[in-house]
């Protein structure tokens, strides 16, 4: 009992910033889930569904280089409320689309580009706080209290958001996401105190430079910059999964909305799971194999069981199976970069690393919808009846999408693989 007293005395204002952020986090994510299923049911197609992911994600990851800049130089609480203030006002734009019934596809599109422009200044402020408001030997608990925190918004989700459509609408999900805004937003305005970061160098130097700096930063630390191509080549690959999934599980025999929602619980639960196993075990002896380790059980494991797998319980294995690993490597990787990257460095080296590490995702979301659309569903729709890809992979629309997660899996474990061998990332250890 003592110890958990000093935990939170030492945590208090990140576990106040914690709980609610993820609280409005369970808002957003309810909404997102919602206009995922209506662009699917509106349109049938898995590149307009990815376009949404794409277009929030191509301005993060351009004007991330720069955003750790302004972020360094900032007040960090106002870019974060400011920053969340933007978002809710794109949830309001799109209620009062849905009132109106002039909901677009493109609409969707646009608010997402200027809530992913908005995202890359309020991501690297978000990360060096939570640096200033943990001691260091807490790092990992806290990687694993946010693996938890993000887990648990997955499964509620699903769950969350198809309750409330069912029962009331999809403008009563924003309203919610607006109510959680709300509680974050006077959270973090009156009881969340960020102490000041000196760093008087960063205050002299134009955006440019410090731009550049976190570039610098990362040219001379070959470990850290590997790990984070490491991270952006798997990101590359989930994407595409990403892609793929909703255009399976909506499509495919066995699949459909109740599927879809299944497996993103499935996939919270594991997380859940997971991070609690962050939270609680103690500093493994090597966490670049414990990364290397994890991100290849998660690359060998479920893209294949949602190949050949043709009903709800086998691609719940492979969640299990593909996720379990997923935030014990997070809070490692985690770790590594808190203890490596100076304080006063963090904003501009974690947006030097959005870049880096995220620039594959828009790319993977668009191939991925361009794969199902263009490529394996038309091929699968060619092959004949009792036809060995048919056998395997089934037959109608999503089994396209099912031959697609086959190559995914071979190219993730490759992928594992090569990286393994990096010796600069392996210097880390040292």
């Amino acid at each position: 009992m003592k110890l958990l007293k000093t935990f939170i005395k030492e945590l208090h204002s990140f576990l106040i910033l914690w709980f609610t952020q993820s609280f409005s986090a369970l808002g957003s994510s309810m909404t997102n889930f919602a206009l995922i299923i209506w662009s699917y049911q509106q349109h049938g197609s898995a590149l307009k569904t990815a376009m949404l992911s794409i277009c929030t994600y191509a301005p993060y990851v351009i004007m991330s280089i720069f955003a750790g800049a302004l972020s360094d130089k900032w007040n960090k609480k106002i870019t974060m409320l400011i920053s969340d203030s933007f978002a809710a006002l794109c949830s309001v734009a799109v209620l009062g689309l849905l009132q109106t019934g002039r909901l677009e596809i493109w609409h969707l599109y646009c608010l997402n580009a200027l809530n992913g422009l908005m995202n890359t200044i309020q991501q690297p402020a978000a990360d060096v706080t939570i640096s200033i408001l943990t001691p260091k030997k807490h790092y990992q608990k806290v990687g694993g209290m946010r693996s938890f925190s993000n887990s648990l918004i997955n499964i509620m989700t699903p769950v969350l958001a198809a309750t409330v459509i069912t029962l009331a609408d999809m403008q009563a999900v924003i309203v919610i996401d607006l109510l959680t805004f709300g509680v974050a937003f006077i959270a973090l305005l009156c009881f969340v105190k960020i102490p000041k970061v000196q760093c008087e160098n960063v205050k002299k130097e134009s955006v440019i430079q410090s731009a550049k700096g976190g570039l610098t930063y990362l040219k001379h630390n070959r470990g850290i910059l590997d790990l984070i191509l490491f991270l952006a080549a798997i990101n590359f690959t989930a994407s595409v999964y990403n892609a793929a999934l909703p255009a399976m599980l909506l499509s495919k025999d066995g699949g459909g909305e109740a599927a879809l929602g299944i497996i993103n619980t499935m996939t919270g639960i594991t997380m859940l799971a997971g991070s609690m196993a962050a939270s609680l075990l103690p500093a493994p002896k090597s966490r670049v194999r414990m990364i290397c380790n994890a991100l290849l059980l998660s690359m060998s494991t479920e893209n294949f069981f949602l190949a050949f797998g043709k009903t709800v319980p086998i691609w719940c294995a492979g969640v299990v199976l593909g996720w379990i690993a997923i935030p014990i490597m997070s809070a490692n990787m985690d770790v590594i970069f808190r203890n490596y990257i100076p304080i006063d460095m963090q904003g501009r080296v974690y947006s030097a690393r959005n870049t880096l590490q995220f620039f594959s995702i828009p790319i993977g979301y668009f191939a991925g919808g361009l794969l199902v659309d263009k490529v394996f569903e038309p091929f699968m729709a060619s092959q004949q009846p009792g036809m060995l890809l048919v056998k395997i992979f089934g037959k109608g629309k999503g089994s396209g999408a099912a031959f697609l997660f086959f190559f995914l899996g071979i190219a993730g474990v490759l992928t594992c693989l090569i990286f393994r061998k990096n010796k600069h990332i392996w210097e880390l250890e040292e």
